[in-house]
C-alpha cells in the first residue's frame, strides 16, 4: 500500500514540477524554490525499498513539495491563493510564504520523528519529539542562512527569492512559523503518526537460530 501511495504522490509532484517549469514568473527564483524537491525526490526514490516511510509521511512530503512548487512558479509574494487570503483577512502582505515556512517545520519534524523512532535512535517519544523539533528548527535556520547567502551574492536579484515584502522581521517570522509547524506536528499528529507508521522489518536471525544453518 505504501508503495502505491509513494508512487502516486511522486507522479503528482513530478507533473506539478513539470507544469510549473514551463513559464515561471522568474526562472532563477523557480530553480531556488524547487531545489529542495529536486534534492529530496531522488533520495526518497532510492530509499523507498530499504526504508519505506509511512503513507502519512509520503502524502505530507508531497503536499510540502506542492507548496514549494507553487511558490516557485509565481514567487511567494504573488501566489494567487495568498493574494486571496490577503484580501479576505485584510492583511498587509501576501501570507503564502508563512504557509511555506509552517510546512518547513511541520513535515521535517514528522520525518525526523519517524527516523528516530523506527531507527531506534531514541526510546522515548518525548525525547523523539524534542529532537524532532530541534531538527525542524535546524532546517529552518539553514534555509535562512541560504537566503542570506543569496542576498549577498545576488543583491536585488534575490528579492523574489527572499519574498520579504518589506517586512524587517521576515526572518524571525519564518523561523517562528517553522517552530509552530513542528509543535503542531508533535502535539496534534503524534497519535495519527504512530498509527500510520510502518514498523521496522525484523532483523535476520543469527545462524543456528530460527532454522538457520
Amino acid at each position: 500500500m505504501n508503495g502505491a501511495i509513494a508512487a502516486g504522490a511522486g507522479i503528482v509532484v513530478l507533473a506539478a514540477l513539470a507544469v510549473s517549469g514551463i513559464a515561471p514568473y522568474d526562472r532563477g527564483t523557480w530553480v531556488l524554490e524547487v531545489a529542495p524537491v529536486l534534492v529530496a525526490f531522488p533520495i526518497l526514490a532510492a530509499t523507498r525499498r530499504r526504508f519505506p516511510l509511512s503513507d502519512l509521511l509520503y502524502v505530507l512530503i508531497a503536499l510540502h513539495a506542492l507548496v514549494l512548487i507553487l511558490g516557485g512558479a509565481y514567487t511567494y509574494a504573488r501566489v494567487p491563493l495568498g493574494g486571496w487570503l490577503q484580501d479576505w483577512l485584510h492583511l498587509a502582505r501576501n501570507p503564502y510564504d508563512r504557509l511555506g515556512h509552517f510546512m518547513q517545520g511541520f513535515v521535517p519534524a514528522l520525518a525526523a520523528r519517524e527516523i528516530l523512532l523506527r531507527g531506534r535512535f531514541v526510546a522515548g517519544r518525548r525525547m523523539a519529539a524534542f529532537l524532532s523539533i530541534c531538527v525542524a528548527m535546524a532546517v529552518s535556520a539553514c534555509y535562512e542562512l541560504l537566503e542570506w547567502a543569496a542576498a549577498l551574492a545576488l543583491g536585488q536579484g534575490a528579492d523574489e527569492f527572499l519574498g520579504t515584502q518589506g517586512d524587517p522581521w521576515d526572518t524571525q517570522w519564518d523561523m517562528f512559523m517553522a517552530l509552530a509547524g513542528s509543535l503542531v506536528a508533535m502535539v496534534g499528529f503524534a497519535r495519527l503518526h504512530d498509527a500510520r507508521m510502518r514498523r521496522p522489518s525484523p532483523r535476520p536471525a543469527p545462524k543456528g537460530e530460527g532454522g538457520g544453518k
